[in-house]
């Protein structure tokens, strides 16, 4: 039988890789060196294609048999993905890597937020607190921004970050939506979007390439993996590795491409992280069982 221990053990291993494949996805899609709507259109197909075979093999059932199953929670779903996905390629063709990961990282917050607004579930002051202090660190990002003009690709990330914590509420209240099945299907729906503005046929080789190694192989096995990880860790403690791929986005980048985060990017960044840091911490200990 398995511990407990055994238990975080594999959670904790299982939610590092996941996080260090989700990682590279901004590289990615810088080496692809392409337009973006090609980048959404080819991304958009290669995971609606990896995603779709690999719910045949463990579900027994096709992507469009799992969003009829899950209903219309499910359908919005796959729209809120489809335009997160879109969302994220303009942002990080249209700003440092650097912005566009600090201010996605903000997105559990706004999911909070949507939570009380539409839910009624009233998150605790402290949440309210680190909103406050993320939007403060939001700002300083901007603000770094409109030197070189990346305001643009800043306000595309702002707008992911609100899809994904609008999508997260909704799949709160919606167990039984296939998280998968609506990935795969955000994927398709972005593809068919992207193809009356994007030339396909026209992309090069070697940026497809890159392209047919995120939807094939980087972004299906970091979802399976942090997906696995919610079977032996709490989410709010999942939730923390997202903050290290936070770092590792930019740090791969900067590396690869030399593209190094300004002084303002590094201070709000720094800001939001922190206090996300803490709240998660917080949070989790308040969670937590007496004794553990």
């Amino acid at each position: 039988m398995t511990g407990p221990s055994n238990e975080h053990r594999r959670g904790t291993l299982l939610a590092a890789l996941g996080t260090i494949a989700l990682s590279f996805d901004a590289l990615l899609v810088r080496l692809a060196m392409a337009d973006a709507w090609d980048v959404i259109f080819w991304r958009g197909l290669f995971m609606a294609v990896s995603l779709t075979l690999a719910l045949r093999l463990l579900r027994h059932r096709w992507t469009w048999q799992e969003l009829h199953i899950g209903g219309w929670p499910a359908r919005i779903s796959a729209v809120g993905f489809a335009l997160t996905l879109t969302l994220f390629v303009l942002a990080v063709l249209n700003t440092r890597v650097a912005n566009v990961v600090v201010i996605l990282a903000a997105a559990p917050l706004f999911a909070a937020l949507l939570s009380g607004a539409f839910l009624q579930e009233w998150v605790p002051l402290r949440t309210w607190v680190a909103m406050v202090a993320c939007i403060g660190g939001i700002f300083i990002v901007f603000a770094g921004s409109m030197d070189f003009g990346g305001w643009l690709g800043d306000l595309y990330a702002l707008l992911a970050a609100f899809t994904v914590g609008a999508n997260l509420t909704l799949l709160r209240r919606s167990a039984g939506v296939d998280r998968l099945a609506v990935v795969a299907g955000g994927g398709l729906i972005g593809c068919l979007l992207a193809v009356w503005l994007a030339n396909p046929l026209g992309v090069p080789g070697g940026s497809l390439l890159w392209l047919a190694v995120m939807g094939l192989v980087q972004m299906p096995l970091a979802l399976a993996l942090m997906g696995e990880a919610t079977r032996y860790l709490p989410s709010a403690e999942v939730s923390l590795f997202l903050l290290v791929e936070t770092v590792l986005g930019t740090w791969w980048v900067w590396m690869i491409l030399g593209e190094e985060p300004p002084p303002t990017t590094l201070l709000g960044g720094g800001l939001i992280l922190l206090t996300l840091s803490l709240h998660a911490w917080v949070s989790l200990r308040r969670t937590q069982p007496p004794g553990h």
